[in-house]
C-alpha cells in the first residue's frame, strides 16, 4: 500500500497549446523575460525555466492528444479567451508590461493597483493568450474592528 507522502502532487507543467511552438517559446523569452529550458529539434515540444513549476508550448494540432483527450478549441473572436491565463510576477510591472508590448504582446489593459493589493497589467500573446502581469500579491494587513 502507497504512503500518503507517495500521493502528494508537485505541479509540474502548465502545458500552453500554440499555432508555432518555436515562435511561442522565442516570443516569451523576449516579451517576459523567461529563460528557454529546452525546444526540442522537432519543435513540437518547448520548455521556459519559471521557477519550480515548467511552462510548455506544444502544438495546436497533434495526433496524439487530440485522439486522446480531444482538439483545442480556439476561441472565436477578440472577445472570447481561453479559459486559462498565464501569470507572472515581477517588482517593475509597469517596466514589464512594456517590454511585453515592445516585443510583439498586444495590450488589453495597462497595469494598475487592484483591491486585492497587487499591480496588474494584461496583454495578450501571439496566439491571443491572457497573459497577466503582476507585482507580488501584498500580504492582507489585518482589519481592527
Amino acid at each position: 500500500m502507497a504512503s500518503n507522502s507517495n500521493l502528494r502532487p508537485a505541479f509540474a507543467y502548465t502545458v500552453v497549446y500554440v499555432k508555432d511552438v518555436a515562435k511561442s517559446v522565442a516570443f516569451y523569452a523576449k516579451a517576459f523575460g523567461s529563460n528557454v529550458r529546452r525546444l526540442d529539434e522537432s519543435h513540437r515540444w518547448g520548455e521556459l525555466e519559471s521557477g519550480q513549476t515548467t511552462i510548455a508550448f506544444t502544438p495546436i494540432h497533434q495526433h496524439e492528444t487530440d485522439d486522446l483527450t480531444g482538439q483545442v478549441k480556439i476561441p472565436s473572436s477578440g472577445y472570447e479567451r481561453q479559459p486559462v491565463e498565464v501569470c507572472f510576477d515581477y517588482s517593475d510591472v509597469d517596466a514589464a508590461y512594456k517590454r511585453a508590448l515592445e516585443n510583439g504582446a498586444v495590450g488589453v489593459s495597462e497595469p494598475e493597483e487592484k483591491e486585492w493589493g497587487q499591480k496588474v497589467g494584461y496583454v495578450r500573446d501571439i496566439d491571443g493568450i491572457v497573459v497577466r502581469i503582476g507585482s507580488h500579491v501584498n500580504p492582507s494587513k489585518s482589519h481592527q474592528s
